[in-house]
């Protein structure tokens, strides 16, 4: 329960769990809502070198932007949403992960942002090809309905995984 106090000129919250639930939902939405276009392209490539301090002119280079100004511009902008910071060298380092819109997708391995689909995929895959493998394919009505959902199934993982690999900032 919240109150607005004029006196205070602030807002004194009588229960602190709701409103941090809904300052992170806010803080998550604004973060969804400037997390795009050539500011995702830098977010991504930080996250693909989370270990690493980078700098301005390896950020331009790499994503072949026109000026370091611009590289600079989106990073501040990371770095006003709280997802950088920049050391004492002038390179920048992540400091926090988020997973909005198409990062939801998206996990890490290593150095690598993979489609979560992937492994459903592939573990789909390797059922359908061992099921053909090692059952005898008789053509009883066990096997056609083991068939059609391990291929259905395969099917639309694939072919998710392939969307959203396409669907990627670079």
């Amino acid at each position: 329960m919240c109150f607005y106090s004029k006196e205070a000129e602030q807002i004194d919250c009588w229960c602190s769990a709701l409103p941090l639930e809904r300052s992170i939902d806010l803080d998550l939405k604004v973060i969804e809502s400037e997390l795009k276009g050539k500011t995702l392209l830098v977010y991504w490539h930080l996250l693909s070198s989370a270990s690493t301090p980078v700098s301005v002119r390896r950020l331009q280079r790499s994503l072949k932007f026109s000026s370091p100004s611009v590289v600079v511009y989106h990073l501040d902008k990371l770095h006003d949403l709280g997802l950088v910071r920049k050391d004492a060298l002038g390179q920048y380092c992540l400091t926090e992960k988020v997973k909005v819109g198409l990062l939801r997708f998206f996990f890490r391995l290593g150095r690598f942002l993979l489609p979560r689909y992937l492994f459903y995929a592939v573990f789909f895959t390797t059922m359908l090809i061992l099921y053909i493998g090692i059952y005898p394919q008789t053509g009883s009505i066990h096997n056609i309905i083991a068939l059609t959902f391990g291929g259905a199934a395969t099917f639309v993982l694939w072919y998710e995984t392939i969307r959203i690999w396409l669907q990627k900032p670079f």
